[in-house]
């Protein structure tokens, strides 16, 4: 009798995964922070294929898939067929075809890591899809907070954190505000009204009335690329009213994450990401651990 086949693990937003699952990749991602080589996926192939620009997430995928001994395509999309009209569904079957072990996909499309699932046979892994998910980030982001929350996931319960800026546009904030509610966190959403999307969740427009309750402030790029029109009268009136300061931060212990690239002073002020309670750095690090947990999570 042949043996059934196993359905493809992707991961195209947070919500894929249980909470043990979270927890394990988590787990795994501290044991790889020694940065040391793995063969756990040699003479393993994956495809990277970025249709937005990317700095860290497509470089920290690339790293964490060589580090766990990979080998790793990047698809130029500038100098591939679908600048000459090549449609998705057939750089799907082509790139399937080569029969690699996972695609790492970012499209400025929402969804387009679901229409890519259902036409290859590897993992999809989700590395940002417009405004709608990207969930590695956000499980960087927790790995973030578990460790300074002593290292324990329950410790999150009951905690503030104030996500600012441009919310409605922002997949990060999407990603987060799924991963952390479920892991007990309390999520303010702190932004102009016409960067708000529709929700249930705490708001406010004024971030330093609630500067001194929260736990953890996550600031967001504002995402101009994904704007019609400019929606503020100018980024030095937006910066006024979000930019985290140190007179905002004040004698508070709370941290501050970004998930990059910072504007600085406008998102973040310049000794705000000298100060040691900006964490943004760590994210960063801890970006190519979990991204390693992922590509194993998937592929191994």
């Amino acid at each position: 009798m042949q043996t059934p086949t196993l359905a493809p693990k992707h991961l195209l937003r947070t919500s894929d995964l249980s909470l043990s699952q979270i927890e394990s990749i988590l787990n795994k991602a501290q044991v790889y922070k020694d940065m040391q080589h793995r063969e756990i996926l040699k003479n393993k192939t994956i495809i990277t294929i970025f249709f937005e620009n990317s700095t860290r997430t497509l470089s920290s995928f690339e790293i964490a898939a060589k580090r766990l001994g990979a080998d790793v395509i990047r698809l130029d999309v500038s100098k591939s067929s679908t600048a000459k009209g090549e449609s998705m569904s057939d750089t799907a079957a082509n790139l399937n075809a080569m029969k690699p072990n996972a695609i790492i996909i970012r499209h400025k499309n929402a969804g387009a890591g679901y229409y890519l699932k259902s036409q290859v046979s590897c993992p999809i892994i989700n590395g940002g899809d417009g405004a709608h998910a990207h969930p590695t980030q956000a499980l960087l982001d927790l790995l973030t907070l578990k460790e300074h929350f002593d290292n324990d996931l329950h410790n999150l319960k009951g905690k503030k954190i104030a996500i600012i800026g441009d919310i409605k546009n922002s997949r990060v904030a999407n990603s987060n505000i799924e991963l952390l509610s479920r892991f007990g966190m309390e999520v303010i959403l702190v932004a102009p009204p016409h960067f708000l999307p529709p929700t249930t969740l705490r708001t406010t427009h004024n971030l330093r009335e609630i500067a001194k309750e929260v736990d953890v402030f996550m600031s967001l790029r504002t995402q101009t690329e994904r704007h019609d029109k400019q929606i503020y009268g100018s980024l030095k009136d937006y910066a006024s009213q979000y930019c985290l300061t140190l007179e905002i931060l004040g004698d508070t212990n709370a941290i501050v994450l970004h998930p990059g690239p910072v504007h600085r002073n406008i998102d973040i002020d310049d000794e705000v990401l000298k100060d040691s309670r900006c964490k943004v750095l760590e994210q960063v690090t801890n970006g190519v651990c979990v991204r390693m947990a992922v590509l194993e999570f998937c592929c191994a």
